[in-house]
């Protein structure tokens, strides 16, 4: 097990959370040894570098590049930004960090404030896991009792002050700059980029913005070293990573294992198919990435190159598996009517075309598809990728697309035979995208 795993190691029960728990688990340990020692930001910055930590959101940026694109000598507040608004389906791994672990995420946004200058910081805690938000603000009181937080922090010049700011459960809110938007007070939509956080974030200031999971691998990496991180997983897919296993499997939840291990062993570790079924599809990365037969799954590793070689992407982790009993007419569906639910309507591909995708794929699965539906979706999906001005839109058209293009046959036959190719006996009779019952 290596040191990374206490980020949800099982002491991190609630009973465990508080800072006296994480201060005996060696907790602010490298905060402290950073402030003692004024350890210059370019070398934390490098530190991250030769991690090669990417961001565990879902678009996975190098985390340290991120880092330094912070300008070192604007003059005023700049700001840091925690995305905890976890609200792609299938995803479920941030909250349990903020909920078990908090203090770990406060000292890794601690440790990159003083790498880039952050005098304030915001933790974004999605609206509908209030629970959670209230935990975090009474780890904020800990930290700021404790002297953490605020001016002057432990003695030193270093000051930086840290507040939650929780959503209301709007999915586009996710997308960083439509998250500034709302922090501000103003209508969670995206902004036209560039200019780039970086540049011109919240309240018009320099502004770097990070996942939990991102933040809470910090203090790890500092006590670690980034190279030693950077090997427990492969080039260029550094580290460990949380996956939120759902679907038809035996055991759900969040597994935290190197990159690069084979999907075969992450099935395992989840208690494989639930009921001995057989593996018919994953989506590897939340319900926006594309789907993956389970003949390519199967000989992939989970790290973020070899899920895009697969057609896919690593994205937000979070690994929905489904077995022989999915019709997936219907599970597109429900994918289909989310985008076209949380669509913000700012730009018209996505606005209009969201909902004239989930319009084709209901008719089908309700026994009204033409022949000419296919190509349809096809044509209105890529009239969407490319055409918005955040990536909801291609979150929106990779579902339909990947669906098509690996199972076709079964949207043939909903159209020719007015029924599903999977008899109704057969089917599974649960959620399509979240199955929590254990084997």
């Amino acid at each position: 097990m290596s040191e990374h795993r206490l980020i949800l190691d099982g002491l991190d029960g609630d009973h465990t959370w508080r800072l006296q728990d994480y201060v005996a688990r060696g907790g602010y340990k490298e905060f402290r040894k950073i402030l003692a020692e004024k350890t210059p930001p370019d070398t934390i910055i490098a530190e991250l570098k030769a991690s090669s930590l990417r961001g565990r959101g879902g678009a996975g940026f190098p985390t340290g590049l991120k880092w330094s694109f912070m300008p070192r000598s604007f003059p005023g507040n700049k700001y840091l930004a925690c995305n905890s608004d976890e609200g792609e389906p299938g995803t479920f791994k941030d909250r349990d960090i903020l909920r078990y672990n908090p203090h770990t995420v406060i000292e890794g946004m601690l440790i990159a404030a003083y790498a880039t200058g952050c005098t304030r910081g915001y933790n974004y805690i999605h609206g509908e896991i209030f629970e959670v938000y209230q935990r975090f603000e009474e780890a904020l009181d800990e930290a700021r009792a404790a002297g953490f937080l605020g001016q002057n922090i432990l003695g030193s010049d270093f000051s930086f002050e840290l507040f939650a700011h929780h959503g209301y459960g709007a999915y586009i809110c996710g997308e960083e700059t439509a998250l500034l938007e709302s922090i501000e007070g103003k209508k969670g939509q995206p902004r036209f980029k560039p200019p780039f956080p970086a540049s011109y974030g919240l309240y018009g200031k320099p502004t770097t913005v990070n996942n939990t999971e991102t933040f809470a691998s910090v203090p790890f990496i500092m006590k670690m070293g980034g190279e030693a991180f950077m090997n427990l997983g492969k080039p260029n897919n550094g580290g460990t990573k949380i996956f939120s296993v759902s679907g038809h499997v035996c055991r759900p939840g969040n597994y935290e294992i190197n990159l690069g291990t084979p999907f075969s062993e992450l099935l395992e570790m989840a208690g494989g198919m639930r009921g001995g079924r057989k593996l018919k599809a994953v989506i590897p990365g939340g319900s926006s990435a594309p789907v993956v037969p389970a003949d390519i799954m199967m000989n992939c590793t989970m790290d973020f190159d070899s899920i895009a070689k697969a057609g896919s992407m690593l994205g937000s982790g979070a690994v929905i598996v489904m077995d022989e009993t999915t019709c997936m007419v219907r599970a597109l569906e429900r994918l289909s009517r989310f985008y076209h639910e949380e669509s913000c309507g700012q730009c018209t591909p996505c606005r209009e075309g969201t909902g004239w995708m989930y319009r084709v794929v209901h008719r089908i699965e309700h026994g009204a598809g033409r022949p000419e539906d296919l190509d349809l979706l096809c044509s209105v999906a890529g009239n969407i990728s490319g055409r918005t001005i955040c990536a909801l839109g291609d979150a929106a058209a990779g579902p339909v697309q990947s669906f098509v293009k690996h199972f076709a046959d079964e949207f043939e036959y909903h159209i020719e035979n007015k029924k599903c190719l999977v008899p109704p006996a057969v089917q599974d009779t649960g959620s399509q995208i979240y199955v929590s019952q254990s084997c």
